[in-house]
């Protein structure tokens, strides 16, 4: 055998098809210069240049592997900053720039070199010189290629066959031939010995004949070359002919010579289960707990206070109804999961080379009504950072829904359509984050640090002023915006703006981006922009923004058919550029893609103060309960940073994956076993069995029947769309050809014959306000009508059609937004909130009692109905929380005198309660600080709004009274944290006032009669004393908000409560129930009064 390895052992294995070379003396030698001299590049190929003292460039000084100063900057730069021969960190040399980690060089004069990071084309040097991603993570070119992955994995040779092997083999042909410059790099690469250079050769038995050896599983070059061309068309990814969903990998679509661990082919995504030591002990003590309840609710009913028996009674009613609310919001928690994602698999996989991307079309919802509330400047940075994000531009369209049919809107979105010519390609040249312009620019630069380049700084510096002169001519706008003349606004032909009557007006659509000949200021694409504001008329119910929704849905359904949606409130930008690609790892995932509806982002925030006072960032509820329910059937949709399947929003049940028949047992071929196992089935199928059945399949089709649809007609879910005759399509999705035809599409696409003015027509015609008429939407179809929370029903009916979402999490938030900051704003968010679950608790999709039999969890409906039963904690809450001050007045306790054992119960649960926080804080990654602030707003809110939405959704459905809810005010730049400390006037301040006054004044009376009746007295009044504590410091986030920066708390809200509690007290006076209804018991007290 010949060969040259340069001083090093060849080592491998038939089986696996590999070789390695194991280092040897020869690489830990030092080279002299000489021996350097007119090297060549190991990585690139090139000649390793001279330095400007005349000597060649030496990367590395431990072992001096040859490699020139482009690939050493790029190593140092993108790499793992190490010697791909020794493993050695690459120091800094003179003439070339710092890196992260490297030593201060206080001897080395060179700052002219020390911070100049080249232009920032030269990123991308490798890419240009034609390099194409390899097969074990390495890059192969047109002379070798770089290998940086191959060396960082101990020298080991790519599979070069992937288990090829000829039948017959030429006797001129050697099994291990190595190139004239193998004994620098690590890569054997075969070639014909009749055509190799002469080289030294080195074999361990020089004597041996190399025919001995037989043949390895080296390729020769014939079969080399052939084997690169189909990889460098096939390797980069798997082959896809257009199947988003991700087909079923059978195997009969994958090249043969596919290695079947290539990156292409594996998982987008993988669970990353809590750790055991994490998990486990959380378990345990929910467990403890369950029986330590038990325990506490044993002694608490045997042993009544009989002296206040109506205490005992009302606090031990309570105290039963939060052990059922916290068994419902605590075991949708018990298998929580987080997600790993892998873009770059989803580049090898759908994106090749020289090739158009097969990544899925993604139509982009924005929703805004009132651009007085919600200022054009948010919903513009909004747009612009969907129009700036990393996804192809061909394959992003941006919605954005005008349902305020505001001119001031749509004059905004026309700036924003300007701007973005020049905003779009300055967020793709420097690759930065975020791209919403207003958040980028208020972040603090420090241009010595993130090799910060001079040319970077001048084009940034004259964006930002670009920004500022498009800020003033939005802040233009909304100041003209203020006074709208008496005939109303005109448009600038001179006609008449169809929205100037808000509640009639006809539907209007606008595409500012996207059509032919508009690009930006480099003359690449942009993607599509439309503005829309559907048709409104009197007598007509618009169903406020679940309506709006389903209008986008129908005319993105026209004008570009993705096959997903995502939907973000005004005020919520793309904060992570690439949040598209994360969600489609999820939604393209071969394996798991299909059933996925939709994938949820968690919410985060800006301008929230340090505190977070009002929990406004909710930390808890997105970082430990939606992980929880990840590990389940997938989190709820919480209304925004969603990417939606279309099939799923059209009602489809979720595709069902059949089970390959098995055998009737594991230890006989099934033909052994069809006699017994036939036998055994004709038993356990009897006729009360085959009705139960039948039973059961009529139910759940009557769950997910279409009600409009005439009885007699069978459903049609399951089946292919494309069989569906016409009549039935146009009955469930409403009378437009065109959209119809679109359902039938489940990877998305319009017909490319038809014109652009045929679609605006029918886009205009299917966002009228009647027709919806006889449909079904809002009732199977898109987002379900019935509650002001939208979004909960409408993740509720995919759970129930058998689909599953996915909770992602990047390092870097997807999104981010605004939240309302002062307390009277977040009451009335909360507010919303709660109606809208009471309204789902009177609808017939209940969860209590909707939906069995079909395609939802037992965990997962242990977790809406949580959802909807919230409010009705409120009422428990409120008489909970006054309890401490009736005690204090009265000298009645709820629990009888504490023996040992009570005293035992009681401590034990307290210890599983903070153990069952403090672990949850553990896996879940939450600060205390967050953990408290949730507990303090859910008493606040549990006794303000959660009790008035009780109240109001009773009054809507006993007695037909709607509530109409303002938009919440979106944050302004009028100082930091200003409206934290703005009172706006709620009579939801009212009832926690009131909680405040009476437990504070019981603490005092308490107090006070303590000291007057003496040291006997103290033990009794410890436990009530800790329950008015603990209710006026959950509270106290409330009573700083009442202040603010003021110095006393206002008038009005002191007058109200005041006489609330004053009526209370009078009233409890008056009745009373431990006074005998026989009067006041006299007893002899000793004293003689007649002397």
């Amino acid at each position: 055998m010949v060969m040259d390895t340069g001083g090093r052992l060849i080592a491998g294995s038939h089986n696996r098809n590999e070789f390695v070379l194991i280092n040897a003396d020869e690489i830990g030698r030092i080279k002299s210069v000489k021996e350097l001299s007119g090297q060549t590049c190991q990585i690139c190929g090139d000649e390793v240049e001279m330095t400007i003292d005349g000597e060649p460039f030496v990367a590395c000084n431990e072992c001096a592997f040859p490699v020139c100063r482009t690939c050493y900057e790029y190593e140092r730069r993108e790499g793992n900053q190490a010697c791909p021969q020794c493993k050695t960190r690459y120091k800094r040399i003179k003439g070339s720039p710092r890196v992260e980690g490297d030593d201060e060089e206080d001897d080395i004069d060179d700052l002219e070199h020390e911070f100049d990071y080249g232009d920032t084309e030269a990123l991308g040097h490798i890419q240009s010189a034609g390099v194409i991603p390899g097969v074990s993570g390495g890059y192969v070119g047109s002379s070798g290629g770089s290998r940086h992955d191959l060396y960082s994995q101990g020298l080991e040779i790519s599979l070069l066959t992937y288990g090829e092997e000829e039948d017959q083999i030429s006797s001129d042909q050697h099994a291990i031939i190595l190139p004239p410059f193998a004994s620098h790099g690590d890569v054997i690469h075969p070639s014909p010995s009749g055509t190799s250079a002469p080289i030294q050769s080195r074999p361990m038995v020089p004597e041996k004949d190399i025919a001995l050896y037989g043949y390895g599983s080296v390729a020769w070059k014939d079969r080399m070359e052939e084997w690169k061309k189909r990889q460098s068309g096939k390797l980069q990814v798997i082959k896809h002919q257009g199947d988003i969903d991700g087909g079923d990998l059978d195997g009969n679509e994958l090249d043969a010579d596919l290695p079947m661990m290539d990156e292409g082919r594996q998982p987008l995504s993988r669970k990353l289960p809590i750790a055991s030591s994490k998990i486990s002990p959380y378990r345990l003590i929910i467990i403890l707990r369950l029986v330590v309840l038990g325990f506490f609710f044993h002694y608490r009913v045997l042993h009544p206070v009989h002296d206040a028996f109506g205490l005992w009674l009302t606090s031990v009613i309570c105290e039963i109804w939060f052990a059922v609310s916290w068994i419902f919001d605590q075991f949708p928690k018990w298998y929580p999961i987080e997600r790993e994602t892998y873009l770059d698999r989803l580049s090898l996989r759908y994106e090749r080379e020289g090739r158009p991307s097969e990544l899925a079309d993604i139509d982009v919802f924005v929703s805004t009504v009132d651009p007085m509330k919600e200022p054009p400047l948010i919903t513009a940075n909004t747009v612009l950072s969907i129009l700036a994000v990393d996804y192809p531009v061909d394959k992003v369209a941006c919605y954005v829904s005008d349902d305020g049919a505001a001119m001031l809107t749509f004059e905004a979105l026309s700036e924003t359509s300007e701007f973005a010519r020049k905003w779009v390609p300055f967020c793709k040249k420097f690759n930065i984050e975020p791209r919403a312009p207003e958040w980028y620019f208020s972040e603090k630069m420090d241009y010595l640090k993130n090799k910060v380049h001079p040319a970077f700084v001048r084009e940034r510096r004259a964006m930002k002023r670009e920004y500022e002169e498009f800020k003033v001519r939005i802040n233009r706008l909304v100041a003209t915006a203020q006074k709208v003349p008496e005939e109303g606004w005109t448009m600038q032909d001179g006609t008449p703006w169809p929205g100037n009557n808000v509640r009639d007006h006809p539907g209007m659509i606008q595409v500012f981006l996207g059509h032919d000949g508009v690009c930006d200021v480099e003359g690449n694409e942009l993607p599509r922009l439309v503005y829309v504001s559907r048709e409104k008329r009197p007598g007509f119910e618009h169903h406020k923004k679940a309506g709006a929704m389903n209008a986008l849905v129908r005319v993105s359904a026209v004008l570009s058919n993705a096959p997903f949606l995502l939907n973000v409130d005004c005020d919520h930008y793309i904060n992570n550029s690439k949040a598209l690609r994360e969600a489609m790892c999820f939604m393209m995932d071969p394996t798991s893609g299909k059933k996925v509806c939709y994938v949820q982002f968690p919410q985060r925030f800006d301008g929230i103060d340090r505190h977070d006072r009002y929990s406004n960032r909710n930390v808890v509820f997105f970082d430990i309960n939606m992980k929880g329910l990840d590990g389940l059937q997938g989190p709820i949709y919480v209304g925004t940073g969603c990417i939606f399947r279309r099939q799923a929003l059209y009602g489809y049940d979720a595709p069902v994956k059949k089970k390959p028949p098995s055998k009737t047992c594991n230890c006989w071929p099934k033909w052994c076993c069809s006699y017994c196992g036939s036998r055994k089935n004709k038993k356990g199928k009897t006729k009360k069995d085959k009705k139960k059945k039948v039973k059961h399949r009529e139910a759940s089709k009557q769950i997910f029947a279409l009600e409009t649809i005439e009885e007699g007609i069978e459903e049609t879910n399951s089946e292919n769309p494309s069989r569906v005759s016409q009549e039935k399509l146009e009955k469930k999705f409403g009378q437009s050809p065109v959209f119809v035809a679109s359902t039938l599409l489940e990877d998305g696409g319009v017909p490319k014959a038809a014109s652009s003015t045929t679609f605006l027509e029918e886009a205009v015609h299917v966002i009228s306000c009647g027709y919806e008429d006889k449909t079904e939407w809002g009732k199977e179809v898109g987002w379900i009508y019935g509650s002001v929370t939208e979004d909960i029903l409408t993740g509720f009916k995919m759970h129930c059609h058998g689909w599953r979402s996915v909770y992602c999490i990047p390092k870097r938030p997807a999104f981010k937004g605004s939240a309302p900051i002062n307390l009277s704003d977040r009451l009335h968010q909360v507010l919303r909130w709660a109606l809208g679950s009471v309204e789902i608790f009177f609808s017939k999709h209940c969860p209590i009692w909707y939906g069995y039999g079909g395609g939802l969890k037992s965990l997962e409906r242990f977790s809406y109905i949580n959802s909807v039963v919230y409010p009705w904690t409120s009422i428990p809450l409120i008489v909970y929380c006054t309890l401490p001050a009736i005690c204090l007045l009265t000298g009645k306790f709820i629990v009888p005198e504490i023996s040992n054992y009570a005293s035992i119960i009681f401590i034990a649960l307290f210890i599983s309660i903070a153990a069952t926080g403090i672990l949850e804080m553990q896996w879940g990654g939450v600060g205390i600080d967050d953990w408290w602030r949730n507990e303090q707003f859910w008493v606040i809110g549990g006794v303000s709004s959660h009790f008035f939405a009780l109240f109001q959704g009773l009054l809507k459905v006993l007695a037909g009274v709607n509530t109409n809810f303002t938009v919440t005010s979106k944050g302004g730049d009028d100082g930091e944290f200003s409206e934290l400390y703005i009172f706006k006037w709620t009579s939801l301040l009212i009832p926690p006032t009131t909680l405040l006054i009476i437990n504070v004044v019981g603490v005092v009376v308490g107090v006070a009669d303590a000291i007057n009746n003496g040291y006997d007295s103290w033990g009794p009044l410890f436990g009530k004393l800790l329950f008015a504590v603990w209710v006026i410091l959950h509270l106290y986030p409330f009573l700083k908000g009442l202040f603010g920066k003021q110095e006393k708390i206002p008038t009005v809200i002191i007058i109200w409560s005041i006489l609330l509690a004053s009526i209370l007290t009078l009233l409890w006076v008056r009745i009373n129930p431990f006074v005998s209804r026989d009067g006041p018991v006299l007893e002899i007290c000793g004293l003689n009064c007649d002397d």
